[in-house]
């Protein structure tokens, strides 16, 4: 396995009596994309402003390649809040990040217009960047992000303010930075679209990791045994059954087994049940047939939405007490 591009060892960072971040070691290699996931709150934002020295740690040590500090030549930024000049051209705001980033101004602006192209805002390259939307204003962002063509991209809430479709290009890009061998750092909480994204994952709660992995470590630490999700749609086998009480008698059936209950639009009932890997589902299908019609039943594994629920559910709440302190701080959220 080679050396990891970026490593982080064991940051800490208070704002007064609160610890945003607490003891925090991951690291990021070359040609993946590392999820950074956990609630509002966690320790998330502070921890990509530490990687890129906007905030210094207590404790603990950022190194790149190695060596400590980040050439920003090679690195890409995108924050989770505006950072765009709003009067400045769309073109201009491009060309002049690329001129941060080490490249000549020629270069720049020609980066950034091969790169309105591509986000469909060529005609918009004269325009300020107050006419254009917050999702197009987004897009231009995470194009100044990246297009030096950074060894690592560090992206702090890329889908923030997009439509489906321009979600699905950032998906898209993100898969074509891997693919040309860069890093990709992503802060989300789309998990739907991070789930098939990512290579491993880091979840954290009150600046403290929770699951470490790729997303079959984690779904079986997260599992605790069971690990795979029967979904079932039913309904009352008696015709004066109504949803009412067969929603209570699944709710009664299997003690202890952790599941979930709900009323389609059509007053069928939907079961979520979590089980072993290895569970024996004929005797709970037949004492399902015994009460209920069954229409469907599907088999599938713990998404990254459940997976985050019970790694961190329990401590979302606490974690976001006292955030507010140091978010106002900082000019950011923790």
């Amino acid at each position: 396995m080679s050396a990891p591009l970026l490593a982080v060892e064991r940051i800490t960072k208070a704002f007064g009596d609160l610890r945003a971040v607490d003891g925090l070691s991951f690291d990021v290699r070359r040609g993946e994309v590392f999820g950074f996931l956990g609630p509002n709150g966690a320790g998330k934002t502070t921890t990509l402003r530490m990687i890129m020295d906007i905030t210094r740690p207590d404790s603990g040590t950022v190194t790149f390649e190695g060596r400590p500090g980040l050439d920003r030549r090679r690195v890409g930024y995108l924050p989770e809040e505006r950072g765009l000049f709003e009067d400045a051209g769309v073109l201009d705001t491009l060309a002049y990040l690329g001129v941060l980033r080490g490249m000549s101004s020629t270069d720049a602006r020609a980066a950034g217009r091969r790169w309105l192209e591509r986000l469909a805002l060529a005609d918009r390259a004269r325009s300020r960047v107050n006419q254009l939307s917050k999702g197009n204003q987004q897009k231009v962002q995470i194009a100044g992000a990246i297009l030096h063509e950074p060894d690592l991209a560090v992206l702090d809430e890329p889908f923030s303010g997009l439509d489906p479709l321009n979600q699905e290009l950032v998906v898209r890009l993100v898969g074509e930075l891997r693919a040309a061998g860069h890093a990709v750092l992503l802060s989300a909480h789309q998990l739907g679209l991070v789930e098939g994204l990512c290579d491993r994952f880091l979840l954290i709660a009150r600046g403290r990791p929770v699951l470490q992995g790729t997303l079959r470590e984690i779904r079986r630490d997260a599992a605790r045994g069971a690990d795979q999700v029967l979904v079932a749609t039913l309904r009352p086998a008696a015709p004066a059954g109504n949803g009412a009480d067969g929603a209570a008698t699944l709710e009664r059936m299997w003690p202890g087994q952790s599941r979930r209950v709900r009323t389609l639009p059509d007053g069928a009932l939907e079961l979520e049940l979590s089980l072993p890997h290895d569970a024996d589902v004929g005797p709970l299908l037949g004492e399902l047939a015994e009460r209920f019609r069954i229409e469907r039943v599907t088999m599938r594994e713990l998404s990254l939405h459940e997976i985050y629920v019970r790694a961190v559910g329990g401590e979302a709440d606490e974690g976001q007490a006292g955030a507010g302190a140091p978010a106002r701080a900082e000019g950011t959220h923790v």
